[in-house]
């Protein structure tokens, strides 16, 4: 990104800004003069992030939190309301993953996942959403994934969770249409990470996080609903969702190969 380009917000508040997307995500914007709210479970990976970005020209406002307590994101969001200090835009980003086949299957596992991916999302959603609409103005963005288009192999909880965050954030747009609070879906493809790092399958046109982060920030600049890449897998699985069963499953098993990890 061009050090220099001007952005629409002074203030942003990114989940799961420990690792990934959100790291990357943060630095960005701290680079550019912004004011980031960071949150994550993990105290170190704050840390961290504050010593990387203490030269840059913005502000890294580290805020450790578990998404899915919802008092304290209410508290949190309280505090900035009364402050007067709301962010203008909100990259809910936090999320997690656990592979497992058929043969593993366990609803302790799926609930797991949905309580982080899918419920901590709509905990955060909650008290902003109600903020914004009441000022008529700010953006939030859900990172979703691609894994949410379709059925794909060991990620039967993971899947349903984006799945649910794209449906939602289809559901918002349509009801917010008359507003000015911006909403989008971010569904990346495969990107370097420490949840990606646990597929056991081959990740076509593997990103890096510094690469997502970029193709967010100018998916953010715009005025699309559905900030989604890299474009040739993105295709490919929209293309995928149409086709008949039949030749979708068979399509599948010859292209999802387990890799040499």
């Amino acid at each position: 990104m061009d050090s220099n380009r001007g952005f629409p917000w002074s203030s942003v508040w990114i989940t799961g800004a420990g690792k990934g997307i959100g790291n990357a995500l943060a630095k960005r914007f701290c680079q550019q003069g912004l004011t980031v709210y960071c949150s994550s479970r993990t105290h170190s990976d704050l840390r961290a992030l504050m010593d990387q970005c203490h030269n840059y020209s913005g502000h890294i406002i580290a805020m450790p939190l578990d998404i899915t307590d919802r008092q304290s994101i209410f508290n949190l969001v309280e505090s900035w309301a009364s402050n007067k200090m709301m962010p203008d835009l909100v990259i809910l980003n936090a999320g997690t993953h656990d592979p497992f086949s058929a043969q593993n299957f366990c609803a302790e596992r799926c609930g797991s996942i949905l309580q982080t991916n899918l419920q901590g999302t709509i905990n955060c959603i909650d008290p902003v959403l109600k903020k914004f609409i009441a000022q008529n103005s700010g953006q939030i963005a859900v990172v979703s994934s691609v894994a949410g288009y379709i059925g794909l192999p060991t990620a039967a909880a993971y899947g349903a969770s984006k799945a649910a965050l794209i449906n939602l954030c289809e559901a918002l747009k349509l009801d917010l249409h008359a507003s000015h609070v911006k909403i989008q879906v971010i569904n990346p493809g495969f990107v370097r990470t420490p949840l990606t790092d646990k597929n056991s399958f081959h990740m076509p046109a593997l990103l890096e996080p510094e690469v997502a982060a970029d193709k967010i920030i100018r998916g953010l600049l715009s005025e699309r609903f559905e900030i989604a890449f890299p474009r040739r897998l993105v295709y490919v699985l929209k293309f995928l969702q149409v086709l008949p069963y039949s030749w979708y499953f068979k399509l599948m098993n010859y292209m999802v190969k387990p890799s040499d990890k």
